[in-house]
């Protein structure tokens, strides 16, 4: 049993309300019937003034508590951008709110010494034009000038500036300000107002206001800094955003062609080039063949060989390093390195008779070094996406063209002993072959399988299926072996389970092989358990044994193909490596995923679902 924590000492129960209401109402009705009792008069007026008191401090706590709020969230909105004014008008938001000010405003100061507005806004986060730039500038210059805060609660009665005509004129009430300070000067003011109340703000107030002063301070000093920069500091940041931005092109594809048609057209246009070619060494004796090419004019014939077409190609390829030639046409030839091999080149032109320069050079460099990386693991994908394809289509003949010798050896075998005359022991060899050749039978199917799985030729035929059909179907094709290890073979379904939507054929070649493990990594006597459960819009099938059981490892390596755990139980038994392999893939293509308890000497589980038939 839990209980409510106690509520803060300064917060007002729900009882404490409705007791003061109610008192409030009975010295209502005393009043109206001229019978006021004067000393329960003074104990609800001292209750009263308490309920205020503690209203105030619950305030002011609230005021506090926004105050952190507020300057944790200036602090992360001077982080969000670069830009001068959104900062500024971001952090006067927060002022205003913090304060209830009706007014704000950041002044910096200018090359006169005097103070320039940069952010003006009001209570409804609005800008205000340089016409409402109406505000007491004695206090703004005066804070400038001594760098201290100011504060009054009245300034229409304060004698420090009652008699100043900004005062007086638009009868400003509640003023603070305070200092901007950056690397050691003050750098401008920060002021708000309220034309309306008097003794809106206090020292808690100034206090809070100038520790914003001084994250403003940092993030307008770091931005003027930024603004002053030259304009070759703000080209290399842009030309770094764009690296970025490509490097992040280059990653999000393993296609070849698209990564060096990436390269080459953003260092041409990074370059301000006006043509500009890609090429990869290829053939024998290896040539530079043109792969792509960027800005070509209309009806030009672009060059097949750019070692043969541009002069100083063979040189780059030679050296591996970049060349500049300015003669008539400036052309920059940058080698595609990866790893102390070239691979090719980018051939690039400039705009008319200018030269390239040394930041321009410098770009493309840094541009086609990023890029031969993605064009490297490009082309080592596509070569191992072939080699993978050559594979399947290698092992699907394979399996195919097996098929009808296995089929004769099978038929020839039963002729000969459907003719008789040959002694037992030739008859035992007959069969060691029939066992054989279904053994390999098995294999070349599940070899034909896996190929059709990963070249993507793999389609499932979805029915509506009964789980009882399948569950019978299931018993009277594995019964036969179970009982040849003297397993006992439990059947736990729940009943009036709906239909399901799958393949019958793979569902039952799933469960199949999920039970044919079973049995075979079971020492003879074990339990062979099979539960079928209804698990929301699916049905989940579960496959228990009583068997050898899997350490973690093993399970992790469950599924690689070919792979049979190293134990001398495991070896004697039959398999290829392949059969979960293809149980694990037809399960996803199920739309779900087999879980595996186990746990060495004590049996596994794995379980699995699918989808329930629409009605």
């Amino acid at each position: 049993m839990t209980s409510n924590p106690p509520p803060p000492a300064n917060s007002l129960a729900d009882h404490e309300l409705a007791s003061v209401r109610q008192n409030l109402d009975l010295l209502r009705s005393q009043a109206q019937a001229g019978k006021v009792d004067l000393a329960f008069l003074t104990r609800q007026i001292d209750a009263l003034s308490d309920v205020l008191a503690r209203v105030e401090a619950e305030r002011q706590q609230r005021k506090k508590e926004g105050r952190f709020q507020a300057l944790y969230n200036v602090s992360r909105l001077l982080g969000s951008s670069l830009d001068l004014q959104v900062v500024l008008d971001q952090v006067m938001d927060a002022i205003i709110h913090l304060t209830s000010a009706e007014r704000g405003f950041l002044m910096l100061r200018d090359d006169d010494g005097g103070l320039t507005v940069k952010a003006a806004r009001n209570l409804d986060q609005k800008t205000l034009t340089s016409d409402h730039f109406k505000f007491s500038r004695t206090i703004a210059n005066q804070v400038l000038d001594t760098g201290k805060p100011i504060l009054t609660t009245n300034a229409t009665e304060d004698p420090r500036f009652s008699a100043q005509a900004s005062i007086i004129g638009q009868a400003l009430r509640s003023i603070m300000a305070t200092p901007l300070r950056a690397r050691g000067e003050v750098i401008g003011v920060v002021y708000v107002d309220n034309r309306m109340m008097a003794g809106l703000f206090n020292e808690d107030d100034l206090a809070a206001l100038d520790t914003f002063a001084g994250q403003a301070a940092i993030a307008l000093d770091n931005a003027r800094l930024f603004s002053e920069t030259d304009q070759q500091l703000q080209a290399r940041v842009e030309q770094l955003t764009q690296l970025r931005r490509i490097d992040r092109m280059l990653n999000e594809t393993l296609d070849a062609d698209k990564a060096m048609q990436i390269t080459l057209e953003w260092a041409c246009r990074l370059s301000n080039a006006v043509s500009g070619h890609l090429g990869l060494l290829q053939g024998d004796p290896p040539h530079v063949r043109a792969l792509h090419h960027y800005g070509l004019e209309p009806g030009a014939e672009p060059p097949e060989l750019l070692d043969l077409a541009y002069p100083g190609v063979k040189q780059v390829i030679a050296t591996g390093r970049p060349l500049t030639l300015d003669s008539g046409q400036p052309v920059a030839i940058v080698p595609i390195n990866r790893e102390s091999k070239v691979l090719g080149v980018v051939v690039i032109r400039h705009a008319g008779g200018e030269a390239f320069t040394p930041e321009q050079q410098d770009l493309i460099e840094r541009m086609v070094g990023r890029a031969a990386v993605a064009i490297e693991n490009a082309r080592l994908y596509a070569a191992v996406q072939a080699a993978d394809r050559a594979k399947s289509e290698f092992v699907g003949v394979v399996a195919h063209d097996l098929k009808v010798p296995m089929t004769s050896i099978a038929g020839y075998s039963d002729l000969t002993l459907m003719l008789g005359g040959i002694s037992e022991r030739q008859q035992e060899f007959l069969k060691r072959i029939k066992d054989t050749v279904k053994r390999m039978e098995a294999l070349v199917s599940d070899l034909a399988d896996i190929s059709r799985i990963e070249s993507g030729h793999f389609f499932m035929d979805e029915t509506r299926v009964s789980v009882a059909e399948i569950v019978q179907a299931l018993r009277d094709g594995t019964m036969t072996q179970m009982q040849q290890h003297n397993h006992q073979y439990v059947e736990d379904i729940e009943p009036d389970l709906p239909d399901m939507h799958i393949d019958y054929y793979r569902l039952l070649q799933v469960l199949t092989n999920l039970v044919s493990n079973a049995y075979k990594y079971t020492p003879d006597g074990g339990t062979i358990t099979l539960r079928v459960r209804r698990a929301g819009q699916r049905i989940a099938f579960s496959v228990q044994d009583t068997g050898i059981g899997l350490s973690s490892e093993a399970i992790a390596m469950l599924g690689t193909k070919f792979w049979r755990a190293e134990d001398d139980f495991t070896r004697s038994r039959p398999g290829s490596g392949l059969g979960f392999a293809i149980t694990r893939s037809l399960v996803e293509q199920m739309g779900s995923h087999i879980q595996i308890e186990s746990e060495p000497g004590r049996g596994s589980t794995f379980t699995f679902d699918v989808a329930i038939a629409e009605d």
